[in-house]
Formats: structure tokens, sequence, C-alpha cells
């Protein structure tokens, strides 16, 4: 008997159960790529960490920046209630998307975490998107002589 059968596995029944329960609160990077692939996302994507600097320089196509700590009643007004939101984050080492989630099940939002987050997505040798650093206001300009 080896370390994996020394618990017998689950029943078949129980184990589509557990597994089709995981599914309905996570997906994956292939699954959420191939909805923006085919161009008809039927979610708003959400990168919940970081500030505004990390996610221009690296973030899911597509996604928009909210982090965690400010998913509001206010904040969600924006979408209808129905709207699903994947939320991912850094990786596994974050639990900034299972925050993020907590918080929008909470104001009785449907929700799903990608899993694996920024990791998973350059696991799976996917391209992050990238925008320019905005040009600073004239005030925070340094003056060079």
């Amino acid at each position: 008997m080896s370390i994996v059968t020394q618990i017998p596995p689950a029943p078949a029944a129980l184990a589509r159960e557990h597994f089709g329960r995981r599914l309905s609160f996570e997906t994956d990077c292939a699954d959420v790529a191939e909805a923006l692939r085919v161009g008809e996302p039927d979610f708003v994507l959400l990168h919940v960490v970081g500030s505004a600097t990390a996610f221009r320089r690296r973030h899911v196509p597509g996604a928009l920046h909210l982090p965690h700590r400010e998913i509001s009643e206010a904040r969600m007004a924006a979408w209808p209630m129905d709207t699903l939101f994947v939320v991912y984050c850094a990786g596994p080492h974050c639990n900034g998307a299972d925050r993020a989630a907590y918080r929008l099940a909470s104001l009785g939002r449907p929700v799903k975490i990608m899993i694996g987050g920024l990791t998973g997505w350059a696991d799976e040798g996917l391209t992050f998107a990238t925008e320019p650093e905005p040009e600073p206001a004239v005030s925070e300009r340094t003056i060079r002589p």
C-alpha cells in the first residue's frame, strides 16, 4: 500500500459533488484566457492586489485594478447585481483573491477565484498587458538646469 492509497478514495458520487462544488468557486488561467481570446467574457476580471504602478507594469489583459480593501457596495454599484466577478492576486502565496471573493460574496455578488493568479498566468506562458507610466503632473516634474 502506498502513501497515496493509505486513505481510500471517496466514492465517485461524493467525488463528483465535491469537485463540482469546487468548480463553482474557482476557474483557472487557461479558461479565463480562452474566454478573453474568443472575445466574449461573461464576467468582470479584477486584479485585487498591489499598487496602481504594479498593475500598470503587469496584469492579465482586460483586468480592472480594484484592490480588495477598496471593494465596497458603493464601488460595486457600477455593475448589475448578477455580474460575475473573477478575481485574482499574485499567486498561490497570496490570499488577496480570497479576501476579495469574501468581500464580494458578502455584498451578494457572484464571484470566482482565478486560481494561480499572476504566477499561474506566467506558468501557462500567457502574455501580460502593460500600460505606460502616466506623465507626472507639472508640479511633480523635476526641474533641471
